[in-house]
């Protein structure tokens, strides 16, 4: 499952890169080994709006009772609308899969190559994919990522008889991207 998930990660990276944007923060909740769907954040002004952006993505596997998680972001990208500091290899796409025991990141740096710019100065970029460094259980996360995985796996308490639907539909409502696998799309 987790080569499924990277491959699908890389994949739509890759995809909006060539199409001149960088993808948001993708959160992957897992329940029982079952992909739950991926869930895009929300646009994201910079600073404070960004980091509780990127954490709230923890809510949909928080209302799922997700037992794992998948968060995936761009080293320079969350570092930028966070106004945080550049910490690791940049640019580099990041997945950590968390559990409620822990967490592993992985990192996949990668190298830029111009596809073609736009007259309005927008850029096509191929990843070029570099070897990737040993995964790195427990290390320390941006604080966005690691809010995420802290709240994700506290279940949501709302007085409503779906928690998981009301979760969605208030998610989508705030402007979060959801798609739902086949056996969680309510």
């Amino acid at each position: 499952m987790w080569d499924a998930l990277v491959s699908v990660a890389k994949e739509a990276y890759t995809s909006g890169l060539g199409e001149g944007t960088v993808p948001r923060p993708l959160i992957m909740p897992l329940v029982g080994g079952e992909l739950v769907g991926m869930i895009w954040a929300r646009p994201l002004k910079a600073g404070e709006d960004a980091l509780t952006g990127i954490a709230q993505l923890a809510n949909i596997a928080a209302a799922a009772r997700a037992d794992e998680v998948v968060l995936v972001w761009e080293t320079h990208d969350v570092a930028t609308a966070c106004q945080l500091p550049i910490v690791g290899p940049t640019p580099c796409l990041n997945m950590v899969l968390a559990t409620p025991d822990g967490h592993v990141l992985h990192q996949f740096p990668y190298t830029e190559q111009l596809l073609s710019r736009s007259p309005e100065g927008w850029a096509s970029i191929a990843p070029d994919w570099r070897p990737a460094p040993a995964p790195q259980p427990g290390v320390e996360l941006v604080p966005p990522v690691q809010a995420a995985v802290n709240y994700a796996f506290i279940p949501l308490e709302l007085n409503h008889p779906d928690p998981f639907g009301v979760t969605v539909v208030l998610m989508e409502e705030d402007g979060y991207r959801v798609r739902l696998t086949e056996a969680f799309d309510r």
